[in-house]
């Protein structure tokens, strides 16, 4: 059996190759192990829709054509498990339920399709083809993978939207866990979707069949890019679950404000640098829930700007003293509740509108 080799066959087989060594590295991760197994399925799933565009672009299904209608399609999947690694992600407590597998009940008729053609000769398989699969099948299970993304992609991105939101009303520090690197990327995905949906205009209006197919390579280069940022991310503690809480009036409380500046001004809570609002408020002897109305609503502030706003105006004041002579930059924001030099030049300039380096000492 010969192999038609081009630069577009050479790609594809590393894409392969390294999104089954990523399947691995994911699928026994101890980092966020739970939400690791999720997107290992996802790659491993994607992967295999990607060794059928392999086997057609070398020439190898034109060699053995008994090779067509293997089960290896499982994009139904596609929506489901993204939707599922964030929520698992963002919630180390999530635990699958049973209601759960009703978001695969589509993948499940899709891979009973595909092994039971799978059994079938030849002859049945290109009557399939010419009678049904092209003009029905196919297209449902093409345009429903198109649906599905669109569906879980935002699902996926309105969760970590709100799982963000959360993060800087808990967390003085959020570096290693706001996600913006997968919100990037499932914006991507939904970018992505146009050529998806280009592609489903073709096919089915004009029965062009694989002649702008670049979507799947695309996916499955940010499969790979989804892969590498899954087994960097820091394991995640949190246990936000999405609650659909109703809006009420809340009174702004002058002691409770009052309380609050003294744990930063006088306590100088803010120098722990990884103060969360649960320990801010136990320090206080105050419920967390009504902190955080009180910081949100009587300071209109989140709780990461309302502690890095007092680290950095320490940070400025330190700067215009006698520790200058001693300390670097860096060394007065860590004494300062900064604990990443990434984070406090970002910080610092977001509050001050220079750099650290650039401010002016006066």
């Amino acid at each position: 059996m010969q192999i038609t080799f081009n630069f577009t066959v050479l790609i594809l087989g590393v894409i392969i190759s390294s999104s089954f060594f990523a399947t691995g590295l994911l699928w026994f991760s101890s980092q966020n192990k739970q939400s690791n197994r999720f997107l290992a399925l996802l790659i491993l799933s994607i992967t295999l829709w990607l060794i059928d565009h392999f086997l057609r672009i070398s020439g190898i299904y034109g060699q053995n054509a008994n090779l067509y209608f293997l089960p290896i399609f499982y994009s139904l999947a596609f929506g489901p498990l993204i939707y599922f690694y964030v929520k698992s992600l963002v919630n180390q407590s999530f635990r699958f339920q049973k209601r759960d597998f009703l978001h695969f009940v589509p993948v499940l008729f899709q891979a009973g399709l595909y092994l039971f053609l799978t059994t079938k000769n030849y002859a049945f398989k290109n009557w399939y083809w010419e009678n049904i699969h092209q003009w029905i099948t196919y297209k449902i299970e093409f345009d429903g993978t198109f649906i599905s993304m669109l569906i879980y992609l935002g699902l996926s991105i309105r969760l970590l939207r709100k799982y963000q939101i959360y993060v800087v009303n808990n967390f003085s520090e959020t570096s290693k866990i706001r996600l913006n690197w997968l919100k990037t990327i499932l914006i991507i995905l939904v970018i992505l979707c146009l050529q998806w949906l280009l592609e489903i205009i073709l096919r089915d209006f004009f029965n062009l069949y694989f002649n702008y197919d670049y979507s799947i390579q695309i996916l499955g280069i940010m499969a790979l890019v989804l892969a590498v940022g899954g087994i960097r991310q820091s394991n995640l503690a949190i246990n936000f679950e999405e609650e659909s809480v109703p809006k009420t009036q809340i009174q702004i409380d002058t002691q409770i404000l009052e309380q609050l500046k003294n744990g930063m001004e006088i306590q100088k809570l803010y120098l722990n640098p990884t103060l969360t609002l649960s320990e801010f408020a136990k320090d206080l002897k105050l419920n967390s829930k009504i902190v955080s109305q009180q910081i949100n609503t009587g300071l209109g502030k989140s709780f990461n700007d309302f502690v890095n706003e007092y680290r950095v105006e320490e940070v400025k004041r330190r700067l215009n003293s006698s520790d200058i002579d001693r300390l670097t930059i860096l060394g007065i924001a860590f004494e300062s509740g900064f604990n990443s030099k990434t984070t406090f030049n970002r910080i610092f300039k977001d509050f001050t509108g220079v750099a650290p380096r650039d401010f002016k000492i006066q």
